[in-house]
């Protein structure tokens, strides 16, 4: 076994809950605990993709299980609800992946202020509210070497020069502040639960394609400009993050194709 393995080993049988499971980062990190041996929690409005998933992954003998949870994460009641679903059913969450985070193409000029509210309802409010929520579970479970870790983007630390990217950028920067903010109202009170950031650049995934809905051109010509990350380069940071020991903590990963500028 090795060292890596061993480190990865505290996890196993321990719960975890991935936000927007269904595709792309979300997908690949929720894969690589359940090869580790944690009961995952994946979450996504349309979980038939997280169902099938976790067929897979049975049929492959995975030694952790993914649990499909459907919920809207612009709706707090739907996210409280699904917490208490995790109570329970598994006890609680011990890690807590915020990786669920939606674009649209609205500038800060002439964008359409349904589209910013849906921006601050998933990227900002949701992520608030599910580290809360986890926070809370870790506590009174008494996990308290637990681990939050919320899936930024370069643009929460420098300003993109495409204009409609400008309100999610605002609200990758307010995550960032959120995250440092949550750390130190965990020192404060004596927790050694733990809170990272992770801040990828360009992946190719769903994500522009979703941004861009009528103009497929758009992310495909990105996506061809360079040579990607993949989302399995973002869930092998995740665990390099929870392969650390308890006392060690990692405040922020950026992470970049070599290739690109900004």
């Amino acid at each position: 076994m090795t060292s890596k393995e061993e480190s990865m080993r505290r996890w196993a049988g321990r719960v975890a809950l991935v936000t927007g499971a269904s595709s792309g980062i979300g997908k690949a990190i929720a894969r690589t605990l359940v090869q580790h041996g944690m009961k995952v929690v994946g979450c996504a409005r349309n979980v038939i993709a997280i169902e099938e998933e976790s067929s897979l992954l049975k049929e492959s003998s995975s030694p952790g299980l993914l649990h499909p949870i459907q919920c809207d994460l612009s709706q707090e009641k739907e996210i409280l609800a699904m917490f208490d679903q995790i109570w329970r059913k598994f006890g609680g969450v011990d890690v807590c992946i915020n990786n669920a985070g939606i674009s649209h193409a609205a500038s800060l000029l002439d964008g359409d202020t349904q589209k910013w509210k849906n921006m601050l309802d998933v990227n900002i409010l949701a992520v608030a509210i599910c580290t809360r929520e986890a926070v809370k579970q870790m506590a009174q479970k008494g996990a308290d070497d637990g681990q939050v870790i919320n899936i930024n983007s370069i643009s929460g630390h420098k300003v993109t020069q495409s204009k409609d990217s400008h309100f999610h950028t605002a609200t990758k920067f307010a995550m960032t502040a959120m995250t440092e903010g949550v750390r130190q109202e965990l020192r404060e009170v004596g927790s050694m639960i733990r809170i990272a950031s992770i801040s990828p650049g360009i992946v190719e995934t769903e994500f522009v394609s979703r941004m861009y809905p009528d103009n497929p051109s758009k992310p495909a010509a990105m996506y061809k400009s360079m040579q990607c990350m993949q989302p399995e380069q973002i869930s092998s940071t995740v665990q390099y993050i929870m392969e650390l020991p308890p006392h060690v903590q990692v405040h922020d990963v950026q992470i970049r194709p070599t290739e690109q500028r900004n």
